[in-house]
């Protein structure tokens, strides 16, 4: 048996999920890719955004712009115009899967939509749909219209993960922890400076996706509108009716047809990939630091296991993860198809579209749980201190090694450190202590002078002070200023 054999129950006006959700709109009906092995997105905003019935929407949408623009110039008339509108603004009708299969035997699923769309409105208007366009017109434009109606839904959790990092970086500005390079503890650092550079992360990741370009597309069959200026019967229109056309759809006015200058999807791509490698950045700090033997953070709801009732398993910064590891790799394949051959190439085109869609879904599910993170996430300061103190001092010696020169110049300071360092871990003591006895410090450094030191919340350096100064920046996108 296969996925065939059940086809698609929409749900009725009215009913409800058995989990008591409200009955499913139209772009979560989506029967056969349902977020089984896609955790990270199922359930959000942007799964529903990027459904395949919300690229139908939008090539519906497209598809009646284009007539509607030829109308506003006078090359439709209006109640063509009219009933292209109508027919397209009940997505409903259209079955995506029948347009699915019957799309493998012209390449794209324009052509079977452009038949039944044709196939829905009145004799008269039928000459009007898909006038003078190339499917690619339509599935570009679609695409850019989705990103549009979707990346909303990916910047609404980044502020959400902004303001609450930046909530945590300000409450911990002062609070001391290891910093570790190559996974061993390296100098002192403060929780809020870690905090902080998450938070610039995500700043970084809002600025790039709203500072995207996401233009219409129209061209005709080889980026000339020679079509749809030969069918108006008004030469030198064509770049008018681009114009028009994006208007109508709310996107920007592309300079040029873009059919095999994909620099408009490379972009927004890569814009995608960034954010979702950026906010695998805390998950990866969170996962190290929430370790049993680390314990220094936790999510405050974490995940169950199937095996091991004591478990409470980082499920948030798990997810996070595994979409940034993904991410890289899908945006290297719309950087290749930016080598497209001719006007319009076999091939590169067709490879961007799961692959756009799965970039914005692995945005915005990475998004939707680095929120989810930030907002719950357990501090635990004490933990951290006593981290810090395993090393006995030893932490604090790059400040040490900056006093001592001072006193015995850089090259004997370092060969007392480098001897004391030794003898303080196969000793197991304190470095203090064992400075306190060098003959070499005798009457130079007091061992009070010492302790201080080698206490290493004191030597977080200008931590506190970056820490203010990161949390005076916003996104130029946050309607509500600094988190």
């Amino acid at each position: 048996m296969t996925s065939n054999d059940f086809p698609p129950q929409p749900y009725e006006e009215g009913e409800r999920y058995a989990s008591g959700r409200p009955a499913r709109s139209y772009e979560e009906q989506e029967p056969y890719d349902v977020g089984l092995l896609a955790p990270a997105r199922a359930g959000t905003d942007i799964e529903a955004a990027t459904g395949d019935r919300a690229f139908l929407r939008a090539m519906l949408d497209a598809e009646a712009a284009l007539t509607r623009a030829q109308a506003a110039l006078g090359h439709a008339p209006a109640e063509a115009a009219a009933a292209v509108t109508e027919a397209a603004s009940r997505p409903e009708l259209y079955d995506p899967r029948a347009l699915a299969l019957r799309a493998r035997s012209g390449g794209n699923p324009v052509i079977p939509l452009v038949a039944d769309l044709t196939a829905a409105v009145p004799p008269e208007a039928a000459p009007y749909v898909h006038r003078g366009a190339t499917s690619q017109d339509i599935l570009d434009t679609a695409a850019m219209l989705v990103a549009a109606r979707a990346l909303p839904l990916v910047t609404a959790p980044l502020h959400r993960a902004a303001a609450a990092l930046g909530r945590l970086a300000a409450a911990h500005r002062d609070t001391p922890m290891a910093g570790r390079t190559l996974s061993q503890h390296a100098v002192p650092t403060t929780f809020g400076l870690k905090a902080a550079g998450w938070r610039a992360l995500v700043l970084d990741a809002t600025d790039r996706l709203t500072a995207l370009t996401l233009p219409a597309q129209l061209g005709g069959a080889a980026g000339t509108l020679a079509a749809f200026e030969q069918l108006s019967g008004a030469p030198g229109s064509g770049p008018a009716l681009a114009e028009a056309y994006a208007r109508e759809l709310g996107l920007a006015a592309p300079a040029l047809p873009w059919h095999s200058l994909r620099t408009p999807v490379a972009d927004l791509g890569t814009a995608l990939a960034f954010t979702t490698a950026a906010l695998g950045k805390p998950a990866a700090d969170v996962l190290l630091l929430g370790r049993t033997e680390t314990g220094e953070l936790a999510e405050g709801e974490g995940g169950r296991s199937s095996a091991m009732p004591h478990k409470n398993n980082p499920v948030h910064a798990t997810l996070v993860a595994a979409a940034a590891r993904q991410a890289p790799a899908l945006a290297a394949v719309l950087l290749g198809s930016l080598t497209a051959e001719d006007e319009r190439p076999a091939g590169a085109w067709h490879a961007e579209w799961q692959t756009l869609r799965e970039l914005l879904r692995l945005a915005g599910g990475a998004a939707h749980h680095l929120a989810a993170l930030a907002e719950g996430l357990q501090i635990f300061p004490g933990r951290m201190r006593e981290n810090l103190d395993l090393t006995g001092g030893l932490v604090a010696s790059e400040r040490l090694a900056a006093e001592l020169a001072g006193l015995l110049g850089r090259a004997d300071a370092r060969r007392l450190l480098d001897t004391a360092a030794r003898r303080a871990l196969t000793e197991g003591r304190g470095l203090a202590d064992v400075l306190a006895g060098a003959p070499e410090l005798t009457g130079l450094v007091t061992p009070d002078r010492l302790s201080t030191l080698t206490d290493p919340a004191t030597a977080t350096g200008a931590a506190p002070r970056l820490v203010d100064r990161a949390l005076r920046r916003t996104s130029s996108a946050d309607p509500e200023g600094p988190a």
